[in-house]
């Protein structure tokens, strides 16, 4: 009997043996398998994170920052990337299984453009919210425009770029949108120098007035009125210009409210604080000045319903304020960091 149980412990200690060592093969396995889903590509002449991904196979919106935690130390200071750089990007198989399963939570929006026309729903953290987005000018009124490379920009088209990309985010996390203004052949457009037109409309379809003042007037009804029709819902407004100061003077992104809105200085409030954030992470090295504070005599602050939040996306004058918007990958960053500061907004309100 002593025998039979020595005889059985060994045949125990194999076992287990065998099992650990089974063990130790498979997360061997897996291990290696992790350490394969990651692959490097090489970025080619004129590409931004956003061209890259979706050569790729990847969704930009989806991966983006993923794309920036795993690169943070070869990017350039406005995570743009470097023509010939190698950069790592999740194994694509596995982006194109994700993007299968989720087939079924898309919507199209042909004002987005055809490649960027489908919405990927990421969330339900907006449901039952209501946002009214305004791009500043417009339709017979360019706003502040600049030559750049011998060719006119123009602020209505970049900050209605920022707004269309803006929209896009709020909508996949299951914001209801209303684009106030609204172009329906520009879509979101991944160029440098977007091209300059007039055919804006105010929604639905009301042609854009020349006269400065009735054209605030025509936007300033057409909020209200939505604005009573979604009485008891969430509701927020949100405009985005391009400011035209003097040359040469560059600014960060800051933001305006109307002082006796306690509601639109907390919106104003957690954007800032998501820009600053944003700038302390990625550009830890320079100090981020951009503010935010009552200007109260505004037309559209003064008018509106909703409570607002005005925002300044940079200097179309300055060198340096065109690079956060002139590249596509800066103008939906800039979106997506508006958007987690609305993010913040809804989830930190008092109700």
């Amino acid at each position: 009997m002593p025998k039979l149980r020595s005889t059985n412990n060994r045949f125990l200690f194999l076992g287990n043996t065998f099992k650990y060592l089974l063990l130790f093969i498979l997360c061997g396995h897996s291990l290696a398998l992790a350490q394969d889903s990651i692959q490097q590509v090489e970025a080619i002449e004129g590409d931004g994170i956003y061209s890259l991904l979706r050569r790729h196979g990847f969704a930009p919106s989806k991966y983006y920052q993923e794309f920036i935690e795993l690169n943070k130390e070869k990017l350039k200071e406005t995570n743009q990337l470097y023509a010939g750089g190698l950069y790592k990007i999740p194994d694509s198989t596995l982006a194109k299984a994700q993007t299968e399963v989720e087939t079924t939570t898309e919507k199209e929006y042909p004002i987005f453009g055809e490649k960027h026309a489908k919405v990927e729903r990421s969330s339900n953290r907006l449901q039952n919210t209501v946002y009214y987005l305004i791009s500043g000018h417009g339709g017979p009124d360019p706003g502040a425009v600049e030559r750049y490379k011998g060719k006119t920009i123009a602020e209505d088209e970049y900050a209605y770029d920022v707004t269309l990309r803006m929209a896009k985010e709020l909508l996949s996390h299951g914001a209801e949108v209303f684009l106030i203004v609204r172009d329906e052949n520009d879509g979101i457009r991944d160029d440098r120098i977007l091209e300059i037109d007039h055919d804006e409309v105010v929604y639905p379809d009301k042609v854009i007035p020349l006269n400065h003042v009735q054209r605030l007037k025509q936007r300033t009804e057409v909020v209200n009125q939505l604005y009573q029709k979604n009485r008891g819902k969430y509701q927020r407004l949100i405009v985005t210009h391009v400011d035209g100061r003097t040359k040469g003077t560059n600014i960060d992104v800051f933001f305006y409210h109307h002082h006796k809105s306690k509601n639109g200085k907390r919106l104003a409030e957690s954007i800032h604080e998501t820009f600053k954030k944003k700038y302390k992470k990625f550009q830890p090295n320079r100090k981020y000045t951009g503010t935010f504070k009552d200007r109260s005599g505004l037309y559209l602050i003064r008018n509106t319903l909703p409570a607002i939040a005005y925002i300044e996306i940079g200097n179309i004058r300055s060198k340096k304020d065109q690079r956060r918007f002139l590249d596509p990958d800066n103008r939906q960053a800039l979106a997506k960091w508006i958007s987690e500061g609305i993010l913040l907004d809804y989830e930190t309100r008092l109700d």
